[in-house]
């Protein structure tokens, strides 16, 4: 049943057709939900309901159009004012890449200035109302995360989700009811926080850099459009992390734990461990998944301090909950979707909702599973990009209509923004089992022995298949070929990352054909809108010495020696790029003395690289490519920019 209660307002730039209110299953909380409104010349109507939140929408309103700086995008199209917005947002990045240590200014530490920054806006006694889920974590949060909000959203209950980083939008990083943020409600938010905030800045006190306002912006937009339940995932680390402002969670994750971020966390287990407890709070539940004893006794430890009822999540069960798949893919996803169900019964027993659950759960037709309905259909049907996702790649136009496959090849992207060891190991199990799924090919030779090695590689490395390329030949005559995709962080050990990488998937016999190192696409310096524009233009003398030593690790795997070469790490352009002929190359045409690179190649730029990969299987009509992105969630993001121009 729906109730509407409104009244007329008056406001400039935004028209709000109306607002719906809306009685939760569970909670029995009626809540307010702001339809899409599209934007709009100045003065309209606007319908808002009477409720608490009237009053807060009205202080929103007026405090946006008496701003200067909102003021000067009201009369810009949406298009514009948002990149407006991205302008606004790239001024407050403080470093140029990872691991600058670029200070903020000011007199005040980073959890200090988050709670001025709240109390500016009004919000740092409305976040307890929240009743959050907090998330920490190496590997698997962001993964947690998205089934926590999928299972709660299935239960009846009015999400929002924070999470990081963003691919190609960073309205990505703000769901609602399971919905990337819309640009209007973007706006409204991000402009109140701007404002507010610009007009108190000092020099004790500057402008937040950008996690932080992203951080601020979350808890903002989560009170202002009053969702019951806000699943924050950590940025970095934990305890000295902006979303650590939080006081009193309904419950705490922490999921796998790993190294990376050392140069930030520490470089032992231990002390990373250690950061991550630091969102635990007194007497707060907490859950976990297995660790290694280096990091549990650090967990355990932290928790019997602060008197943590702490629990280790067992991994989900597949045979044990109706037959249904994850819908995030990975053996992996097994240890952090018993996560989210531990965290999300948690929740749901702290908030008093439980029962009602079970009482739902009798009515209702359950097979096989010991898990409410709710949480199965939130299990195989939570989202998160760039993990484990497979695009097949559109295909080509020609002459108004598109190619089909019995004129072009295949191509298809496997992306991963793996870029710890762990993860690495985790995306070569995925990619293995899912580049199997999707080709049907003939049986294929044995190894040598059941024990693969790196050391061996050469023996048996040919065209993305063991042995004879005959082998490689499907059914319907396609010529499968597995094609590394890679660039990482300088602040990453290549040398542990792509051996593991190797290793792992030729134990499982898939081989890589190719390996092709780009350079990154993506700027520490600017945040862009999925519509910014991109440019295949590549720059002139760009420096490709990182590439060429990430070439250089590569063909040492798999000659078992170092090579060197004599070229130049400043590109010329598209005339960098190689023949078409290179990825039909066998590794016995390879000879890295004579400088002929038969077993990979650095490519000029990411644009470049996928029109090139295009061109390859417009060519030929027998080849299935199956390349696999990884190494960095910004290229996976790049990349997927570009798939979807």
């Amino acid at each position: 049943m729906l109730a509407h209660t409104v009244v007329y307002l008056k406001c400039g730039i935004f028209g709000f057709s109306h607002f719906r209110r809306e009685s939760h299953l569970l909670s029995g909380k009626a809540a307010w939900r702001l339809s899409d409104f599209p934007a709009s010349g100045l003065s309209q109507n606007l319908k808002v309901p009477r409720s608490r939140y009237t009053k807060m929408s009205l202080q929103v309103i007026e405090k946006m159009e008496n701003d200067l700086a909102f003021k000067r995008n009201q009369d810009l199209p949406l298009s514009s004012s948002y990149e407006a917005a991205m302008e606004a947002l790239s001024s407050l990045i403080t470093r140029q890449k990872r691991g600058d240590r670029t200070p903020v200014g000011g007199k005040f530490g980073k959890l200090e200035r988050m709670s001025m920054y709240l109390r500016i806006l009004g919000l740092e006694e409305k976040i307890a109302g929240l009743k959050i889920i907090h998330v920490a974590g190496t590997k698997g949060k962001g993964s947690t995360c998205a089934f926590c909000e999928a299972i709660l959203r299935e239960c009846g209950f009015r999400t929002g989700l924070f999470t990081s980083p963003h691919l190609i939008d960073v309205r990505e990083r703000f769901r609602l009811d399971g919905l990337d943020v819309s640009e209007d409600k973007f706006l409204l938010y991000f402009w109140d926080c701007w404002s507010q905030l610009k007009e108190n800045v000092s020099e004790d006190l500057p402008m937040p850099p950008l996690f932080q306002f992203l951080t601020i912006l979350a808890f903002n937009m989560f009170i202002s459009e009053q969702v019951d339940v806000a699943i924050i995932e950590v940025g970095l680390g934990g305890t000295k992390d902006s979303t650590n402002v939080i006081k009193e969670p309904v419950v705490c994750g922490i999921t796998s734990l790993g190294m990376d971020h050392t140069e930030s966390l520490g470089d032992t287990l231990g002390q990373i461990a250690s950061h991550k407890a630091g969102i635990f709070k007194p007497q707060i539940p907490a859950f976990t998944v297995p660790q290694l004893s280096e990091a549990m006794d650090v967990l355990e430890e932290t928790a019997g301090g602060l008197t943590v009822p702490l629990q280790v999540a067992v991994p989900l069960d597949i045979q044990r909950w109706g037959g249904e798949t994850l819908s995030l893919s990975g053996d992996h996803q097994l240890v952090n979707a018993g996560l989210a169900v531990s965290l999300c019964k948690c929740w749901l027993q702290r908030t008093g909702n439980w029962e009602k659950l079970l009482e739902k759960k009798q009515d209702e037709e359950v097979v096989g599973s010991e898990l409410p309905p709710a949480f199965v259909r939130g299990l195989s049907t939570a989202r998160l990009s760039g993990r484990a996702q497979i695009v097949h790649d559109t295909p080509l136009m020609l002459n108004g209509s598109a190619d089909t496959s019995e004129n072009s090849g295949e191509l298809t992207f496997y992306l991963d923004g793996a870029h710890s060891p762990e993860s690495m190991e985790a995306c070569a199990r995925w990619f293995s089992g899912a580049a199997k799924a999707n080709k049907t090919l003939l049986p294929l030779s044995s190894p040598p022995s059941t024990s693969f090695d790196v050391r061996n590689m050469k023996s048996f490395w040919g065209n993305g298949c063991l042995n004879y390329e005959k082998d490689c030949v499907n059914s319907s005559n396609k010529m499968s070929k597995q094609i590394l995709l890679f660039n990482c962080m300088d602040v990453r050990d290549p040398q542990i990352l792509l051996p593991r990488l190797v290793n792992i998937c030729g134990s499982s016999g898939t081989h890589f054909s190719k390996a092709l190192f780009v350079p990154s696409m993506s700027t520490y310096s600017k945040v862009t809108s999925g519509t910014s524009v991109i440019t295949s233009d590549v720059p002139t003398n760009r420096d490709l010495s990182w590439q060429y030593n990430l070439q250089r690790i590569w063909e040492k795997i798999i000659h078992g020696k170092d090579v060197s070469h004599d070229k130049s790490s400043k590109t010329d352009g598209v005339d960098f790029l190689p023949p078409h002929k290179f990825l039909y190359e066998d590794v016995s045409n390879c000879n890295p003395a004579d400088r002929n690179f038969a077993c990979s190649a650095v490519m000029p730029s990411l644009p470049l690289t996928i029109k090139w990969l295009r061109d390859c299987v417009k060519e030929n009509p027998s080849l299935r490519l199956q390349v696999l992105v990884t190494g960095s969630l910004h290229l996976v993001g790049d990349v997927l920019k570009l798939l979807r121009r």
